[in-house]
């Protein structure tokens, strides 16, 4: 059975809120037990802990990370998050803006099973360069 609409808006915006929130628990907490991220193709991050590890890597990174929920569809068990990561790199000082997307696939919950994540690495890495 596919998620609601009104279920599906509570996820994005409960994803959207735990990122901002800072909370590696709280964004494990929409995955299913064994849901998984691939970000650019990389490794999957299976499973809740695996999960916790992930975010906080990106919070290590830029540390008063905000996660905006620019767009999202659904279409019954997969949907798309379009989000802008925005916040100060750690190391370099620099602030970044950078958007990108998943492709989830959903359970009825819905939590998320698989998220597909995108985002332009080298722009990123242009950002933290200041170049």
């Amino acid at each position: 059975m596919a998620p609601t609409p009104d279920s599906f808006e509570d996820l994005t915006r409960a994803y959207a809120a735990a990122w901002s929130a800072r909370d590696p628990e709280a964004v494990a907490a929409l995955y299913e037990a064994d849901g998984w991220i691939s970000i650019n193709g990389g490794e999957r991050f299976v499973g809740r802990q695996a999960l916790e590890g992930m975010v906080g890597g990106f919070l290590a990174e830029v540390p008063d990370l905000v996660v905006r929920l620019d767009q999202s569809r659904l279409c019954g068990e997969n949907a798309l998050f379009l989000w802008t990561l925005e916040g100060r790199h750690a190391a370099s000082g620099k602030q970044v803006a950078i958007p990108g997307w998943e492709s989830w696939l959903l359970s009825d919950t819905p939590r998320i099973k698989e998220s597909l994540g995108f985002f332009d690495a080298e722009d990123y890495q242009r950002q933290i360069d200041g170049t």
